[in-house]
C-alpha cells in the first residue's frame, strides 16, 4: 500500500483516467471496425470523417499514439478507396 497522501492521490486519478481513456479507445476500435465492414462506398464515406476526427482527438490527447491514429487513418482510407 501506498505511504504517502499524493501517491495515494495519484493511484485515484491513474485509476479514472485508465477507465476515461479505455472507453474512448473502446469506442475509437469499434468505429474502425464498422468502417472496415462496411461494403458500401457511399456509407464509408459518411462515415470516414467521423472516424478521423475521433483518431484525431484521442492522439491529441495522448490516448493513443499519433503514429498509430496515422496508421488506422491511411489504412481505413485504402479500404474506402478499394471499394467500387
Amino acid at each position: 500500500m501506498a505511504n504517502h497522501k499524493s501517491s495515494v492521490k495519484r493511484i485515484r486519478q491513474t485509476a479514472s483516467r485508465r477507465l476515461h481513456n479505455r472507453y474512448y479507445a473502446k469506442t475509437m476500435r469499434n468505429a474502425v471496425r464498422k468502417l472496415r465492414a462496411t461494403t458500401d462506398k457511399a456509407a464509408a464515406t459518411e462515415l470516414l470523417p467521423k472516424v478521423q476526427k475521433m483518431l484525431d482527438k484521442l492522439a491529441k490527447n495522448n490516448i493513443i499514439h499519433k503514429n498509430k491514429a496515422a496508421n488506422i487513418k491511411s489504412g481505413v482510407m485504402t479500404h474506402i478507396n478499394k471499394l467500387a
